[in-house]
């Protein structure tokens, strides 16, 4: 029998919320406060699944991990393709407010029905060491040198990816192995970390560190979706577990909530091993990972998405929001301001893609310092295209699978 690539998927989603939950405890509570008002809240709203069912919405996840090359980059591309999820839309985080020095995509499921099986996503961060007001010809040259040296991935471990890919999954007796060694690929590693060389990319930015500091990656944080946000930023406060200063993303309005509103707990302090110039190994802890949850909704069109940068640059956005959005389904349609299906403001599409914006804050937000770009032009040539070339794989336009999605 056949293991297709969505069945895949879910267990390596599955398999990934466990090791995670492992390795940092108060997911589990994130999770379990998720799942309670999801409930609550498909109880009280007779329209509460019109963005998905409450099964699909309490199981979905999206995860983000970080490399340091477009080697690696493609590796992942190559890895993911056996779970049936491709590259989507390209991210600069360096041109964010808080910038950030990566380039990123996200790899996910791009056709309707296999979204609806299971809507496992990986935003996938790699460093941009080619951008200059960041690394200077020396540290790059050093940060190059050190990523050429490691390893992430077991190349059998991608070559069996690469075959399951062009196959559409693999037998039944391989599944479970092929997607036990996924998942350990992205287990946080106990070897100890050179703190010198750690502690100097960390002037340069917390999240180098973090990719070019240590020889494996490992997966960032793994986020639970849920109905209202706001509830679930109290609850956790009340629980005695520290979020966040305020949740990213659009404000809450009276009508139709757009695109990602997210939040997280605090990225927690972990036990990590370091070794120090003189050979000695001794106990530390680093905070790098954070709890982050999301609620979704209407995926806008380029036009909704110029009126939402237009009210996002307010100074108080829910001051004059309704100046850009009108308050009902049935108006945001008429306008072609967001995707429905089939045209109907009854069913909305959901945004299953990421703000740029939100995700460079919420690495400023969990971080206890980080240093600024330096002044000056970027000389580097990171783009879509550039991207697309270094992974062999085609980036698709969220735009256009939304469009598609419209009108299936």
């Amino acid at each position: 029998m056949t293991v297709e690539t969505w069945q895949l998927r879910a267990q390596f989603a599955a398999g990934l919320s466990r090791m995670y939950g492992t390795e940092v405890p108060a997911y589990h509570t994130l999770v379990e406060v998720s799942s309670q008002l999801n409930r609550a809240y498909a109880d009280a709203h007779p329209d509460a699944q019109r963005l998905g069912s409450l099964d699909r919405v309490t199981a979905e996840r999206h995860g983000a991990i970080r490399v340091g090359t477009a080697s690696e980059l493609a590796q992942v591309a190559d890895l993911f393709a056996a779970f049936g999820m491709y590259p989507v839309g390209f991210y600069d985080l360096r041109e964010a407010a808080s910038p950030v020095p990566v380039v990123s995509t996200a790899f996910r499921p791009i056709d309707q029905d296999e979204l609806a099986r299971n809507p496992f996503r990986v935003f996938t961060s790699m460093l941009a060491t080619a951008d200059t007001r960041f690394f200077n010809a020396d540290l790059r040259g050093r940060v190059e040198n050190f990523l050429r040296r490691r390893h992430l991935f077991d190349p059998d471990l991608i070559a069996r990816a690469r075959r399951i890919a062009g196959d559409g999954g693999c037998p039944d007796e391989q599944a479970d192995a092929f997607v036990a060694a996924a998942v350990s690929a992205f287990a946080l590693s106990r070897e100890p970390i050179d703190r010198t060389w750690y502690e100097e990319l960390s002037t340069v930015s917390a999240v180098a560190a973090d990719i070019a500091g240590v020889t494996t990656t490992h997966i960032n944080h793994l986020t639970p979706r849920v109905l209202d946000i706001d509830a679930l930023q109290r609850t956790m406060t009340e629980r005695g577990i520290t979020m966040i200063d305020h949740i990213q993303g659009p404000p809450r309005v009276d009508g139709p909530q757009v695109l990602l509103r997210q939040t997280s707990f605090r990225a927690l302090a972990e036990p990590r091993r370091f070794r120090s110039p003189s050979g000695e190994v001794s106990d530390g802890t680093l905070r790098v990972r954070f709890g982050e949850v999301e609620q979704r909704g209407v995926a806008l069109t380029p036009l909704g998405r110029s009126r939402f940068d237009a009210a996002m640059a307010a100074a108080d956005p829910a001051a004059v929001w309704d100046q850009h959005f009108p308050t009902t389904d049935e108006a945001m349609a008429a306008a072609g301001l967001a995707f429905y299906h089939g045209g109907d403001p009854a069913n909305p599409v959901v945004f299953v893609d990421f703000l740029p914006a939100s995700a460079a804050g919420f690495v400023r937000a969990n971080l206890d310092s980080d240093t600024p770009a330096a002044e000056g032009a970027d000389e580097s040539d990171y783009s879509q295209q550039w991207m697309a070339g270094q992974i062999g794989h085609h980036i698709h336009d969220p735009y256009d699978l939304y469009e598609k999605v419209a009108h299936s």
